[in-house]
């Protein structure tokens, strides 16, 4: 009985913490509302990346872009892609996007790394889909899209002003390099 537990307790343990981690980084940050009547086939495609937060996996990254198609199982593949203007490298890494609630509501959770998950949430998006606004499932994750490299003032003025009065301190975000 005493080998039962000391390998069921640890067991459980585990499968609770990835639970409990899984469930906590596929939120949306407090007041920010994802895009309704979402149309996610417009929103595949390639993206560019023009603004985010720096973090560890997008460290001296410039040439980013993010690249959705439709997954034969319904899912969305995410295929991200940058270079490495340190290492002077290229870098590539593919997930899987999975809609949280319905695909009419712009709430996804993504994977690079399952079990664990992560909050995608498209909270402004403009009619055409051409820029969109992203963040994660806190404050510390949020990023700037468009089709091209560039993006126009009015949208950036708009995008900058949603995501201050929502917390996010914009100062601290990186306008990313398209030179390659």
């Amino acid at each position: 009985m005493k080998t039962y537990q000391k390998i069921l307790l640890p067991v459980a343990a585990g499968v609770l913490g990835l639970l409990i981690l899984n469930s906590c980084s596929v939120g949306i940050p407090e007041n920010a509302v994802a895009v309704q009547n979402f149309n996610a086939d417009k929103y595949l495609g390639k993206w560019y990346e023009i603004a985010r937060f720096d973090y560890k996996f997008e460290k001296d990254m410039d040439n980013v872009t993010a690249t959705y198609s439709l997954n034969e199982n319904g899912n969305i593949k995410v295929q991200n892609r940058g270079y490495n203007y340190v290492k002077k490298e290229w870098k590539e890494s593919v997930g899987e996007a999975r809609f949280v609630n319905s695909p009419n509501e712009a709430r996804l959770k993504v994977s690079f790394f399952k079990p664990i998950w992560a909050g995608y949430n498209v909270i402004d998006i403009d009619e055409n889909y051409q820029y969109a606004l992203v963040v994660g499932h806190n404050l510390k994750y949020i990023w700037i899209l468009s089709r091209t490299t560039e993006i126009p003032e009015s949208i950036k003025l708009r995008f900058l002003e949603k995501a201050q009065k929502l917390g996010y301190n914009t100062d601290d975000l990186i306008w990313v390099k398209h030179n390659q």
